[in-house]
């Protein structure tokens, strides 16, 4: 799995797509997916789960910031999300399924699940039946250590064992950025204390938290790979690729 790791982050990653609201192009839409594919980069999202179970390409856990509605986006329906308008843009919320057929393999897809840390694994099963039936090349990701370990376990009978698993990770969790966290859970996710329940092909870093021993470790120790979020200059990528193999992108175009 090393080469296959190495060749899925051989490519710039666009954050969310290369979206552009100048131009109508929104995060974690199907336009900002195929405009990504246009100029040859990775794709990075975010999946969501509906009230009905569905799965949806989506970042917020609330409708405001990116379309006309309010409240949380899992109180929806996936008929009511895919209603939904992408503000400043003519794109509506993708359901996961539609966005895969979009990329269609055509660029490496590196796929976060959101999580409210609260042992939910209904959208990491839901990811995995969609994603089981996917041909090209895809990895997944979570700050959270719950649905990645549940993935790691299950892998064979969900149908995902080729598919890379990995951990989006920071150095510090304080409770003002991270509310519905334990004691406990800031200690494991810190101290990276779920490294053998995760086992993770890869590791997300906080390009604010560089340089760091974790990552170090990572890369040079373990000789697995590390990609570094969210970079918004070219020289934010210069310091990012001096510590990570990898960066994810937005707002310029990188070198």
């Amino acid at each position: 799995m090393a080469r296959r790791i190495e060749r899925l982050f051989e490519t710039r990653i666009a954050h969310r797509g290369l979206h552009d609201e100048r131009v109508g192009v929104i995060e974690n839409s199907i336009s900002a997916a195929r405009a990504a594919i246009a100029k040859g980069y990775a794709i990075e999202c975010d999946v969501q789960l509906t009230r009905d179970a569905d799965v949806v390409v989506f970042h917020d856990d609330t409708l405001e910031r990116l379309t006309n509605a309010k409240g949380p986006l899992d109180q929806l329906s996936a008929t009511e999300v895919t209603g939904l308008s992408l503000s400043g843009g003519a794109d509506r919320i993708p359901l996961l399924s539609d966005f895969l057929s979009a990329i269609d393999g055509k660029t490496p897809l590196v796929m976060e699940i959101k999580s409210h840390f609260d042992g939910d694994l209904r959208l990491a099963r839901g990811v995995s039946q969609l994603v089981s039936r996917y041909q090209g090349p895809l990895v997944i990701e979570s700050f959270d250590p719950d649905p990645i370990a549940f993935l790691r376990a299950e892998a064979e009978k969900l149908g995902v064992a080729d598919i890379p698993l990995g951990v989006v990770a920071q150095a510090h969790y304080e409770a003002g950025e991270w509310p519905d966290l334990s004691a406990e859970q800031r200690s494991e996710l810190t101290n990276f204390l779920h490294f053998s329940r995760t086992r993770p092909d890869f590791l997300s870093w906080n390009l604010a938290d560089l340089p760091h021993a974790i990552p170090l470790l990572f890369r040079e120790g373990l000789n697995i790979p590390v990609t570094v979020w969210t970079v918004r200059s070219q020289h934010q990528a210069d310091l990012a690729l001096r510590w990570a193999d990898q960066i994810v992108f937005e707002g310029f175009v990188p070198a």
